[in-house]
């Protein structure tokens, strides 16, 4: 509560990286870089403006899913909250740090498309969270799961299914 939440959509700038706490709690870390794109009236073309890095972590199934799906350069929509950390670095200099707590993260479908798999919903709040592999081109093939089979009933019910 009143913890300040951000949205993010960019290019992870590294692989994300998979380690385990000493009680062996899952975390991954890993880099957005998100960078503004204007309109210059003046030259009459688009131009970049100052890139953002943005420093994430994710835990327990979250962060597994992460690393089994996302890779260096893929574009994706991360949502979390903003953490700030202050501490003194080896000069004895006064640092702040942000990072972000990610409470979900995903493929930007804007110049790619995915594949969800439904994973095993192994409790830890976060319920179900799945690999999605996305790719540049077309769709990847459909596979046998209970998403991707439609229930037959739907077509003879009275009521839609939502």
């Amino acid at each position: 509560m009143n913890e300040t939440t951000l949205t993010i959509v960019g290019n992870l700038t590294a692989e994300p990286e998979l380690r385990q706490t000493s009680s062996g709690v899952a975390v991954a870390s890993f880099t957005v870089a998100s960078t503004p794109r204007n309109f210059d009236r003046q030259a009459n073309e688009w131009k970049d403006g100052d890139a953002l890095f943005m420093r994430c972590s994710a835990w327990r199934d979250l962060a597994t899913n992460i690393t089994a799906s996302l890779t260096k350069g893929s574009r994706v929509i991360v949502t979390g909250r903003l953490q700030q950390r202050s501490y003194q670095d080896r000069e004895g200099n006064n640092r702040v740090s942000l990072e972000l707590q990610v409470d979900e993260v995903g493929p930007s479908l804007k110049y790619a498309t995915a594949q969800v798999v439904r994973g095993d919903r192994s409790g830890g709040g976060g319920g179900g969270a799945a690999p999605v592999a996305a790719t540049g081109g077309a769709a990847a093939p459909a596979t046998a799961d209970s998403w991707s089979t439609p229930n037959a009933d739907w077509s003879t019910a009275d009521e839609t299914p939502f």
